[in-house]
């Protein structure tokens, strides 16, 4: 499928659980390179998440506010349908490390099966965000420990919020 107007939208899954200065860097980097991005946060049955789906758009949003072209949804499914109901055939996907590589291609091999129209597109964060993780975050923020240089500070509060830090 040649690119069309679909084309210049793409999507940026996940858990956002919860949304880190790494998942930010993404976002803003593909903002310059796209006319529009879908942050499209997860609903995942096989995943208990710490912060509920309305709060981590609600911190998306927020966090996000300042880049127009960037559409903050949460969705439930399989990825290949939400991009349909979309209108995009592009995936937007972050590699930290190495070893994110190798899940990150067979979840790319499995979407293209299911929808051979779709591609994915890795980006790096900034080295200052590579080693960042929502399960890293969550686990100091369980334990009260500093997540301020981890994500913004509307995402820290939450964080101490829910675990009774505040």
């Amino acid at each position: 499928m040649p690119f069309s107007s679909a084309s210049r939208t793409i999507v940026y899954p996940g858990t956002f659980d919860p949304i880190t200065l790494g998942h930010i860097d993404l976002v803003r980097r593909a903002s310059t390179m796209f006319d529009s991005i879908i942050l499209a946060i997860a609903t995942n049955p096989g995943k208990q998440p710490t912060l509920p789906l309305e709060q981590r758009i609600a911190l998306a949003r927020t966090t996000l506010s300042d880049v127009p072209n960037v559409e903050v949804v949460g969705f439930s499914g399989l990825l290949v349908d939400f991009l349909a109901e979309h209108n995009a055939r592009l995936v937007l996907r972050g590699l930290r490390m190495v070893s994110d590589f190798e899940y990150e291609l067979q979840m790319a091999n499995i979407n293209r099966l299911q929808a051979p129209h779709v591609e994915t597109l890795f980006l790096t964060p900034e080295m200052q965000h590579s080693s960042i993780s929502s399960t890293f975050v969550r686990e100091i923020a369980r334990l009260n420990g500093d997540i301020s240089k981890l994500v913004p500070p509307e995402v820290e509060a939450a964080m101490k919020a829910h675990f009774g830090h505040a």
